[in-house]
Order: structure tokens, then C-alpha cells, then sequence
């Protein structure tokens, strides 16, 4: 399988180092460069600088969703995350 048409990744940066992390993401950059869809469950907001749609789930329901800008741009979702 070459070129797969979907990539499901769960957690991939999960106890990789920072340097690692940055890597692994512009691989997965890559890949849906090439075509491929890529659903990508992340808990580092990093990964939104990839993302074309995110979703935030909070107690198993969609809390947020959004494309990347406007979700890191949620006051609100700032507040309950970040404690602002």
C-alpha cells in the first residue's frame, strides 16, 4: 500500500521529543500534500498548524469545531483550557 487513500493516525506524537514531534507532523503534511485524507486524533495544538478542520471533544461531545484559526481564536475555548 502505497498511496493509501485515508490515514487514520491515534496520538502518533504520544512521548516523542519536541524535534521528533515537529518531524512527525510535516511527515503527516506530506502525505496530505500527496492526496491523502488524514483524520488526526492529537491532544498537542501543534498538530492545527496541519489541520484544515478541527474538532475539540470534551466528555465524548464535539465542544468546538472549526477550522484552525477560529478555534485557536475561541476566547472561550481559551478560557477553559487555558485558564485565561
Amino acid at each position: 500500500m502505497t498511496h493509501p487513500r485515508l490515514l487514520l493516525l491515534d496520538e502518533p506524537s504520544l512521548g516523542l521529543s519536541p524535534r521528533l514531534t515537529a518531524d512527525l507532523f510535516n511527515s503527516v503534511a506530506g502525505i496530505r500534500e500527496r492526496g491523502t485524507t488524514v483524520v488526526l486524533v492529537e491532544q498537542k495544538s501543534m498538530a492545527l498548524r496541519i489541520a484544515d478542520y478541527a474538532y475539540v471533544l470534551a466528555n465524548g461531545s464535539v465542544d468546538h469545531k472549526g477550522r484552525p484559526d477560529e478555534v485557536m481564536g475561541d476566547d472561550q475555548l481559551k478560557r477553559a483550557y487555558l485558564g485565561g
